[in-house]
């Protein structure tokens, strides 16, 4: 799989860093009402204390202390621009992937951009309102907050205020449809950031979130090869990402199926982002 090709989704190849990762001590803050989103989970979830210059802060991982834990999140990706084709049929939802975490009762974390809650409310409301599943931004547009990224679309180079509004417009978005569960964490697309995307989202208030284990499911049509890169990836405290685009992660489902038995056998626990933040 070419990450080129992958101008539609995140998860692909290494996380696009300035290499600005940072580790600080962990708090619990409270979200800051003008770029967060209104509602929360019942309990505050953590978050990390800001980096050096008050930047956002990054986590990448779980500490050793988190022992056999392991958090799958699923990026729900739909750009700006796609809405015609989604008007065409295209599908940038994947219903059967959430009944099947459902059914194997699997807690997870959905990274979801506000394109695609107004695309899909009902399921964007649905996931939301489900205590086994939170929300997390995945920003408005899905486009870039660093260029180039994979080929994604990009903000306008350097403007903090754009990208602060795309943060915003996405919490916006969740309200619009009643998703409930939210919490103060951001990705950004094509896992693309620098200090200038950092600064710009410190007034948020929310924790970065990247991944130590590539699902590899971005335009991957064979799900044991999917289950096979995850299986040997994951670690004690790992961070999975995949997708929840039916379109252009089509195999992801069933290798979810293979996934969630498998790393059981081996004593794995599943957990959302904030509770493995939060260990």
């Amino acid at each position: 799989m070419v990450c080129a090709h992958l101008a539609a989704l995140t998860g692909c190849g290494e996380s696009g860093g300035s290499g600005a990762a940072h580790t600080p001590a962990r708090v619990t803050a409270s979200p800051s009402p003008s770029l967060s989103p209104t509602r929360v989970a019942p309990r505050t979830p953590p978050t990390m204390a800001p980096g050096p210059g008050g930047l956002t802060p990054v986590f990448t991982r779980g500490l050793a202390r988190a022992g056999k834990t392991v958090a799958l999140t699923f990026d729900a990706d739909m750009t700006a621009g796609q809405g015609p084709r989604a008007a065409r049929g295209e599908r940038f939802d994947n219903p059967e992937l959430i009944a099947t975490l459902k059914r194997l009762e699997v807690d997870a974390t959905i990274f979801m951009t506000g394109r695609w809650a107004e695309q899909y409310p009902d399921q964007a409301k649905a996931i939301g309102g489900d205590p086994r599943f939170e929300v997390a931004n995945h920003s408005y547009s899905h486009y870039a907050f660093k260029a180039p990224c994979y080929g994604l679309p990009a903000l306008d180079s350097g403007d903090e205020r754009a990208m602060a509004a795309d943060v915003r417009r996405a919490f916006d978005a969740f309200r619009a449809a009643g998703v409930r569960n939210v919490v103060p964490y951001f990705r950004f697309p094509g896992g693309c950031y620098d200090d200038a995307a950092l600064r710009a989202l410190a007034p948020a208030r929310v924790t970065a979130v990247q991944w130590d284990v590539v699902g590899g499911d971005a335009f991957a049509t064979d799900p044991d090869a999917i289950a096979e890169q995850v299986l040997a990836g994951v670690r004690p405290g790992s961070l999975v990402v995949l997708h929840c685009t039916r379109s252009a992660a089509p195999a992801t489902e069933k290798a979810v199926r293979t996934i969630v038995p498998e790393l059981r056998k081996r004593g794995y626990r599943f957990v959302k982002v904030s509770e493995l933040m939060g260990r």
